[in-house]
């Protein structure tokens, strides 16, 4: 019986060529990690304010305070959210055993300006 390789072991015992293609495989997927943000984080990057959301949304800047600490928010939800950021929500489904697949559904597409602003009501 075969005892315990590494995969640095197997690795290093790859042509050098083929190594660099792993490296730069495992770069961009970290890069892709490391891409995730929180609606806050999205929204502090993009120089929005929550007051700026709540306009544009029609909706009270506490609301969006909420809808940023919330758990599980409706996507719904989130598709506005983006959407009022200038951007297009896109699903990702993973599998482990095929490259990450972007879901488009009907009520995935959004334009991609912003929300036109709502009315409040009286």
């Amino acid at each position: 019986m075969r005892g315990i390789i590494s995969v640095d072991n197997v690795i290093a015992s790859l042509p050098k060529e083929r190594q660099k293609k792993i490296a730069a495989r495992g770069n961009k997927l970290l890069a892709k990690v490391q891409q995730r943000m929180t609606l806050s984080e999205m929204r502090k990057g993009r120089k929005i304010s929550q007051a700026q959301m709540a306009e544009a949304l029609g909706i009270g800047q506490m609301q969006i305070s909420r809808l940023e600490k919330r758990q599980n928010p409706r996507l719904s939800t989130m598709q506005r959210t983006v959407a009022a950021m200038g951007g297009q929500l896109t699903m990702i489904a993973t599998f482990p055993d095929q490259e990450p697949v972007a879901l488009v559904t009907s009520q995935l597409k959004v334009k991609s300006t912003a929300l036109p602003k709502k009315k409040r009501r009286a």
